[in-house]
């Protein structure tokens, strides 16, 4: 189950190997960017620090997330199992979710199930983890006979299994199509890309923030300016996976890059919403210069089902494998 797969197997897709490739050369370039800056000194001793900080995350960041897509379909659902554990971790200790231990329970058993059954390539299971998980979440706390804040425990708790446990899930499920690894890689990166082009572009542009108060940093001509660049960067790395099937129209992935920006940036202010009503800065410290885990992967919170069920519906994902791997006969 958790073999690893070869060095053939790793990089059977060409596509593979260009984004892996990619990777390497823009931490590369990245690395000597800063380290000019740093010796020429045109730039603060503070945005030096954080720059080298934000730099050292990300080189280890991005083996952390690619290491596990390379080498096999059960290590990648496994990490991306292990990713809504701590970003569930970090959710119930910014909104005080883990004083309910018996929903956090109950969000963590549907979090372990939709993962298994991803595993297992058990589609019907995995569709019906999530209502059965939301009645399981609804009515668990009311044996306790205490009426007080089971609105708030019982949202909180659903909202955190349908971010952390179902929707990161369907990333992990599409390792069961035996063309995956491009795709997961595809979504990873370009969503990296996105932010930082949405980033890069605001501060090149500037004008009117997007939404004041909710994220001061981020304007209009960023969010905009990113669309742009992504929509038809992931557009052509996705002609070259889906060559020749009915994904394989202009239209169709260049709504499918609009869709991976659209929905990085929102999910990136949703969590933005999220910490300015809890009056915070990070969920987390884990990360030097990124915060905590949840936020840096905000963004596939909603990426990972909005492009699962579009891909789905025009090709599927593993339809020629076996399935019920472990439950089946």
């Amino acid at each position: 189950m958790f073999q690893i797969a070869s060095w053939h197997d790793a990089f059977a897709s060409p596509v593979t190997t260009m984004l892996v490739i990619a990777v390497a050369a823009v931490l590369a370039a990245a690395l000597c960017v800063v380290a000019a800056v740093s010796v020429i000194g045109r730039v603060s001793s503070a945005l030096r620090h954080e720059l080298w900080l934000r730099l050292g995350s990300w080189v280890l960041l991005l083996p952390v997330m690619i290491v596990p897509v390379l080498i096999g379909r059960a290590w990648t659902i496994a990490v991306v199992t292990l990713l809504g554990i701590l970003c569930l971790r970090e959710f119930s200790r910014a909104t005080g979710l883990f004083r309910q231990p018996v929903v956090v329970a109950m969000v963590v058993a549907g979090l372990l199930a939709v993962n298994f059954a991803a595993l297992d390539h058990w589609y019907g299971f995995f569709v019906a983890i999530p209502p059965l998980t939301i009645c399981l979440i609804s009515v668990v706390s009311i044996p306790q006979d205490h009426p007080d804040s089971y609105i708030e425990r019982t949202g909180l708790g659903v909202f955190a299994f349908m971010l952390f446990g179902s929707g990161l899930a369907h990333l992990g499920y599409m390792a069961n199509d035996l063309n995956y690894r491009p795709i997961v890689l595809m979504l990873l990166l370009c969503v990296a890309l996105n932010d930082v082009l949405a980033f890069t572009v605001g501060k090149l542009i500037g004008g009117r923030k997007l939404l004041p108060l909710t994220s001061p940093g981020k304007t209009i001509s960023g969010a905009v300016g990113a669309l742009i660049l992504i929509a038809p960067l992931v557009a052509f790395i996705a002609h070259h996976i889906f060559i020749g099937t009915l994904m394989d129209r202009w239209w169709l992935l260049l709504f499918l890059g609009a869709l991976v920006s659209v929905a990085a940036q929102a999910g990136d202010l949703m969590l933005s919403s999220i910490k300015r009503d809890l009056g915070i800065k990070d969920m987390g410290t884990i990360l030097p210069g990124h915060g905590g885990i949840l936020d840096r992967y905000n963004s596939l919170l909603l990426v990972a089902p909005a492009t699962f069920h579009l891909i789905a519906y025009f090709g599927g994902f593993g339809l020629d494998q076996p399935v019920r791997l472990i439950t089946g006969p």
